[in-house]
């Protein structure tokens, strides 16, 4: 029997719209209990009440010291440590509008400032009020352009590994007086002498001056979500031995890809690194559940993968028992919940790849059209398909079916709008005026009504799951394209009935983008909002 491990744990990011509700967390939790887990980091960058901080998580839906209590001793209860996860470096972007903070350049605090250090204190007094841990993790990654802004102004070069070692032992005081053990992401320790890479494909010699900016007392994680094969996390782990003999993993389930999750893709590189994890002596891992550009995807909707996370921790590979054990767990099979992955799923030979067309394809735009290159066609009859399935699904489950009903919805959706733009798109070149008129009267109406659908199926998941605080950004790009629907609709009808002589947006020739008919991973849909600027 494989060793277990002594933590095992999932990281929920709170921080990018969603953050789950109290009640959404009190049904999480004991799901994650029962599959063996026994850690939770909470993942907030701002979306947490701070001591004399009113602006700090203002409008964001943070949660407040009440509630924190409450979900600590709700954990406790059940026999799981929360661990809160902060930011005290970078990735605050969102507390720099109000003018309080004292900020570098892009997202990372100012560095050797009275009121960063004031700001962080108060960070620490808060949460030792609310959580009964003393472990924490301070963040501190991907802070790219440390010390090349308002610090380098103030005091002139420095190199940026000088400059968090200072910064990292300052938070190490301040955590000191709470009694807090720390840990931090380790990538900005590599970057530094990498050439601002994290991930090093071969084990190499660090500088001494980068061996010794971790203090022996602070925790480096390791975090790799991106890997599938042992030797690249053999490679990884070997170099961070030269920093610290206590390094934690930080693996990955993919529900930062959109509205669907990528549990396939999650399992299949979290196997290996599992096994490394335990080949080089890693006693302690965790899952994070990141919520990149807006946080759409259910955390719900991650079950497949993390049971099989928690069954290779303790040394189940069998494919048939995981699989029993989900069912018996969840009360639907396996097979029939993993389908949430097919809506970006287009290709057989792709089945497993990381893309996210039913979220990029979703706003692509009609006439500013860009990503149609990447269109497979005759999706749209998939799409089809795969609703069918998921409404199916969602009648066999009163607890999880408004997870396929979304996904369903979705899918119907994408029915008509996955192709739509490339249709118009050959109909206007050929200036085949029936087609055009059969799109905007039939398709364009049709791609509307879904939307709408979509959304309101949506936002009753969201709402049902998480703080309604957030949604806005939903309803700000979902109801986007649908106005973009209702535009792109009227000026089809115009053209086929001689208002205007053309539609200046399909003269433009689509130009290659990625390889043609192969979906691609993007999921910054302000990118495929539109072509066009939408902020400057």
């Amino acid at each position: 029997m494989a060793k277990k491990f002594q933590s095992l744990g999932v990281m929920i990011d709170m921080s990018r719209n969603a953050v789950m509700s109290l009640p959404s967390l009190k049904r999480y939790l004991p799901l994650l209990k029962k599959m063996g887990y026994n850690t939770v980091f909470l993942y907030t960058e701002d979306t947490y009440e701070v001591n004399d901080e009113p602006y700090f998580g203002y409008m964001r839906g943070r949660y407040s010291k009440d509630e924190m209590k409450e979900l600590d001793a709700f954990a406790s209860s059940i026999g799981i440590e929360v661990i809160p996860c902060i930011q005290t470096l970078a990735h605050l972007n969102a507390i720099f509008r109000w003018g309080c903070f004292p900020r570098d350049c892009d997202d990372i605090l100012l560095c050797d400032d009275e009121r960063t250090y004031q700001l962080i204190d108060r960070m620490f007094a808060t949460l030792s009020e609310c959580f009964a841990t003393r472990r924490i993790h301070v963040g501190m990654d991907e802070a790219h352009m440390l010390g090349r802004g308002k610090f380098l102004d103030l005091h002139g070069y420095e190199p940026s590994h000088s400059i968090i070692k200072r910064h990292l032992e300052k938070v190490c005081e301040i955590g000191a007086k709470y009694g807090y053990n720390l840990m931090v992401w380790s990538d900005m320790f590599f970057r530094s002498w990498c050439d601002g890479k994290y991930y090093i494909p071969d084990v190499r010699e660090f500088p001494e001056e980068v061996k010794n900016s971790i203090p022996e007392s602070v925790i480096p994680v390791y975090w790799d979500y991106y890997h599938s094969t042992e030797a690249q996390y053999d490679v990884m782990f070997e170099n961070h031995k030269q920093i610290s003999k206590q390094v934690w993993f930080a693996g990955g389930v993919w529900c930062w890809g959109g509205f669907m999750p990528h549990n396939e893709i999650s399992m299949r590189r979290m196997l290996p690194a599992i096994r490394s994890c335990r080949k080089n002596g890693v006693k302690n891992i965790f899952m994070t559940m990141w919520g990149d550009d807006g946080a759409e995807c259910s955390r719900f909707a991650m079950l497949p993968s993390l049971l099989y996370v928690a069954e290779y921790a303790k040394g189940n590979e069998d494919d048939a028992a995981i699989k029993a054990k989900f069912e018996r767990l969840v009360g639907i099979s396996f097979d029939d919940f993993i389908k949430l992955d097919c809506p970006n799923n287009l290709l057989p030979e792709g089945k497993n790849a990381l893309v996210n067309p039913c979220k990029n394809m979703l706003y692509s735009d009609y006439f500013n059209d860009f990503l149609d290159y990447t269109v497979v066609e005759g999706a749209s009859a998939t799409y089809a398909k795969y609703a069918e399935e998921l409404n199916a699904i969602a009648k066999k489950s009163r607890k999880y079916g408004y997870l396929f009903t979304t996904a369903a919805r979705l899918c119907e959706a994408l029915k008509y709008k996955y192709e739509l733009g490339l249709k118009t798109r050959r109909a206007y070149e050929a200036h085949d005026l029936d087609t055009l008129r059969t799109l905007a009267e039939v398709d364009y109406k049709q791609a509307e009504k879904t939307i709408r659908a979509f959304h309101a199926a949506f936002e009753k998941q969201w709402n049902y799951e998480n703080k309604p605080c957030g949604f806005d950004m939903q309803d700000i790009r979902l109801g986007a394209i649908i106005q973009r629907t209702i535009s792109c609709r009227k000026h089809i009808l115009d053209y086929v009935n001689g208002k205007i002589d053309s539609i200046q947006e399909l003269d433009e020739p689509l130009l290659q983008y990625g390889e043609k008919g192969q979906p691609v991973y993007l999921n910054w849909a302000r990118g495929y909002l539109s072509t066009n600027v939408l902020s400057h």
